[in-house]
């Protein structure tokens, strides 16, 4: 339905000083601090998780050497989504404006609907982190305590008892990353690059994080996560997290947290011949996913 001019009537009046709402700066592109970005010409990507071999075992003198099998443990699928909006303006209201043109002000107002949806769906895959509901290739949530392995065995990247941030649980989950296993359980080499927090944790994270000495004690010990340079991409607020007490730690693992972009935000307009009407339309084409579960560790934190 196209805004008419009974919709727009302080607006034509002479006596109007100014126009307000639609001025507010918004929380842009949040999303690349957690996302490596790709594009996709297909209407949906898929990659395969492999599983290589086991430790090698001790060959007696004067035995055959063992043979081990690889093969595939799951495939991660990303189902590329069509994010469209569009408004239309009576050719009368258009023609009556006596102010700023319509169609400028109101495509600034599309832009950020946009901009919105796309972040809330990027900070989507945090916030169901811990929902069974939203599982990945290997069947289960992306923060769980049993991500299952190609040898029978579990992976865990959330503490086995939920807990709020401070020292002493950011401590724990580093060195749970540097203990991950690949598919097979040996050990890969990955260590916490960046936390990602809700607004609420911000001032308790920088804290623990960038405070010289230990916090909340009165011992003249190292902040040893500064100390070591732990973290070294330092800390980002994602004011799409729903939670207010649940944190992530990103890790290094390649093909881990991805944002295909199928089809770039366009814009268009045009005149509608039998109304007269200007019509205006933004459009979109991307998915958001995970595929290696080890790329971040996640906490609920303990309320």
């Amino acid at each position: 339905m196209a805004i008419s001019r009974a919709q727009l009537m302080k607006e034509l009046e002479p006596g109007l000083n100014a126009l307000f709402g639609m001025e507010y700066s918004r929380y842009e592109n949040q999303h690349t601090e957690i996302f490596d970005t790709e594009s996709s010409d297909r209407s949906f990507e898929e990659e395969v998780m492999l599983a290589g071999f086991g430790a090698a075992p001790l060959k007696p003198e004067g035995s055959g050497v063992a043979f081990d099998t690889a093969g595939e443990a799951y495939t991660a699928r990303y189902n590329h989504e069509t994010i469209a909006l569009a408004f239309s303006l009576t050719e009368e209201a258009v023609e009556d404006n006596l102010y700023d043109r319509l169609s400028s002000r109101y495509t600034k107002a599309l832009a950020r609907a946009m901009a919105h949806t796309k972040q809330v769906k990027a900070a989507a895959i945090l916030n169901n982190a811990f929902d069974s509901n939203f599982t990945g290739g290997d069947g289960v949530e992306l923060c769980s305590t049993a991500h299952p392995l190609f040898t029978g065995a579990n992976l865990r990247n959330e503490p086995t008892t939920a807990a709020d941030l401070n020292e002493t649980s950011l401590e724990n989950a580093l060195i749970d990353i540097a203990g991950f296993t690949d598919e097979r359980g040996l050990i890969v080499s990955l260590k916490g690059m960046k936390i990602i927090i809700p607004r609420a944790l911000q001032f308790v994270c920088d804290r623990v994080v960038n405070s010289q000495l230990r916090v909340g004690t009165s011992d003249n010990d190292l902040n040893s996560i500064k100390n070591k340079g732990m973290l070294p991409q330092g800390q980002a607020i994602n004011d799409y997290l729903t939670d207010p007490d649940a944190w992530f730690v990103k890790t290094d693992c390649p093909r881990g947290l991805i944002h295909f972009t199928r089809i770039s935000l366009s814009s268009g307009m045009e005149g509608d011949f039998d109304t007269g009407n200007m019509r205006y339309k933004s459009r979109e084409r991307y998915s958001f996913g995970y595929n290696d579960p080890r790329c971040i560790w996640g906490s609920p934190g303990a309320a």
